[in-house]
């Protein structure tokens, strides 16, 4: 479950920076009142959790699968 609210946060993450580099235009900074909004600096912390939880992810099916062989 945390794999998956991660990924959705990391998603979320990619999409915002995707907007802001084709153009020039922060999602959440607009919907939550700015970059400097409380609100808006929880959600760039939750994203930025979530990227190191991702770190993970891409070993985390390498080692199943040892596990099983």
């Amino acid at each position: 479950m945390l794999d998956k609210i991660a990924l959705v946060l990391v998603i979320i993450g990619a999409l915002n920076w995707g907007s802001i580099g084709i153009f020039q235009f922060d999602v959440v900074a607009w919907l939550f009142g700015g970059q400097g909004a409380m609100f808006s600096r929880v959600i760039y912390t939750l994203v930025a959790l979530a990227g190191v939880w991702a770190i993970s992810l891409l070993f985390h099916d390498s080692a199943r699968r040892e596990i099983h062989e």
